[in-house]
């Protein structure tokens, strides 16, 4: 089975920290010449060192105008395109009520959390037809996308969206033989979800046990599981949600006691284990 990316071009967007980081180095050590859309101009200076040899574009994908000039920097110096990670994701720290939520804001999760995907793509399937049969795109979702979430209900029905998109161009793009399939993402250490600062001194043990695998994702967890959305290993696989969430999706509203039972009981503490 082969898990080289050799003679392969890979974009990741939104690569300029955690995971889409992690996701383009992976690629890049298997041998794929990597294109990166990254909004801020210093982690482009950044990619720059770390992949000398990628072409690194500094733009909003957000935006067609911007899409379509890295569209035209991968069409110049490469002509093709075979795997599309559409990472680009963020919460905005919109933790509110939707009567308390503004219309700006509704926007703006529509715009960094689904829109881009539409974007990105249109934009770049002319580059991934031209490159043969067996592409890949992958979209980077989030567990809140098969959960229901309070507090950001916007960035909730975004992510959920996401499911809906990868299921439908998985169908479209069938008799390309281009595969869509998604990363739905728990939790993860990184810039944008820094654990240090989420994680109160001497909790890290509590929570870390409130996931099945005992510790939180990262971003190097997401990268594996891009690797075998890219390559020959999931030839078979399209249309698909993959959850690496550490277990989280499965363990449902399970939460485990500190002598480590299961109880559905609301406060986890040592009384808890009574009653499971």
């Amino acid at each position: 089975m082969n898990i080289s990316l050799e003679g392969k071009v890979a974009l990741v967007t939104g690569a300029g920290a955690g995971i889409g980081r992690a996701i383009a180095k992976a690629y890049a050590d298997l041998g794929a010449e990597i294109a990166v859309a990254e909004i801020d101009p210093g982690k482009c200076a950044e990619l720059r060192a770390v992949f000398p040899s990628a072409e690194i574009v500094e733009a909003d994908v957000r935006h067609r105008a911007a899409v379509e000039r890295v569209r035209d920097r991968i069409a110049e110096r490469f002509g093709r395109l075979n795997i599309l990670v559409n990472n680009v994701g963020h919460h905005l720290n919109t933790f509110k009520t939707l009567d308390e939520m503004e219309d700006a804001e509704w926007d703006a999760q529509h715009d960094i959390n689904l829109r881009h995907m539409f974007l990105v793509t249109r934009a770049m399937l002319p580059l991934m037809r031209a490159a043969g049969k067996g592409g890949s795109i992958i979209n980077l979702s989030s567990i809140e996308g098969f959960r229901g979430c309070p507090y950001n209900v916007a960035y909730t029905t975004f992510k959920h969206a996401v499911t809906g998109f990868t299921r439908a161009m998985a169908l479209e793009l069938a008799n390309d033989e281009i595969r869509v399939n998604l990363i739905a993402p728990e939790t993860t250490d990184s810039e944008q979800v820094p654990l240090k600062h989420i994680i109160k001194p001497g909790m890290e043990e509590i929570a870390n046990r409130m996931l099945p695998t005992n510790r939180y994702g990262r971003p190097e967890d997401h990268a594996g599981a891009a690797v075998y959305l890219a390559t020959e290993l999931s030839s078979w696989v399209t249309g698909s949600e993959m959850f690496v969430d550490g277990g989280s999706h499965n363990q449902n509203i399970f939460k485990r006691t500190p002598q480590g039972r299961w109880t559905v009981m609301g406060v986890v503490t040592d009384s808890a284990s009574a009653a499971d």
